[in-house]
């Protein structure tokens, strides 16, 4: 196989590159940021691109942006994300084009090297590699985005001014409510998303987190 890392500790980008050409695999590029990996996708068209998720230069997210730009760009490149964190709403997105040709590891969780190399190989060959770590907070997001299908319009669009922080006035005044209707509203709105009264939680921040994650 043909393979791009793109892995911004440099130990862990070298150690790759090294397991996998001493199994026989080309590694034309090494690479440490988001904007070098689709450089050498584009230069280097591979079967698989391991790509990590925090790296330069704000180390958040650039790992998973770059990564479903190939999933866009490159159909043909095999996308296997490696890394220590879940990223539930990119996970998702990147799973939007397809299932083929995809994966997502955790490092923490891979104990054995032909594994791994296992896992590359089924992404080169259109298959799909995900880690039950990344699984389940994806299908708690979809449980959530079904709950959120059985809010009417109206009790959408409450639930969207309550994400951007109105208070129960602002949203009765932007939407030309009462102020009890916009009280009823937000109750249906627990109800259907299944948040009873408890001491210890806050339903309104409850309610706007399971709307920003679906």
């Amino acid at each position: 196989m043909r393979i791009v890392i793109a892995e911004d500790a440099a130990v862990l980008r070298d150690g790759l590159t090294h397991i996998l050409t001493a199994r026989g695999h080309e590694v034309p590029a090494a690479v440490a940021d988001g904007g070098a990996l689709l450089a050498a996708v584009g230069e280097h068209h591979p079967d698989v691109a391991i790509v990590d998720i925090r790296m330069p230069p704000t180390h958040t997210d650039e790992g998973l942006r770059a990564a479903i730009a190939i999933r866009r760009d490159h159909p043909g490149t095999g996308v296997l994300v490696f890394s220590q964190y879940v990223e539930t709403r990119y996970a998702t997105e990147l799973l939007a084009a397809g299932a083929r040709k995809v994966g997502y590891l955790l490092k923490d969780r891979v104990a054995d090297v032909s594994d791994f190399i296992d896992a590359v190989a089924r992404v080169a060959a259109g298959g799909t590699v995900l880690d039950p770590e990344v699984i389940t907070p994806m299908l708690n997001a979809a449980r959530h985005g079904d709950h959120l299908a059985t809010l009417t319009p109206r009790e959408r669009e409450v639930l969207a001014l309550m994400a951007e922080g109105r208070s129960n006035t602002a949203i009765a005044d932007r939407l030309v409510l009462a102020y009890g209707s916009v009280e009823k509203h937000i109750t249906g709105i627990f109800t259907k998303l299944g948040l009873p009264t408890a001491a210890d939680d806050h339903r309104r921040v409850l309610a706007v987190l399971r709307y920003l994650r679906a």
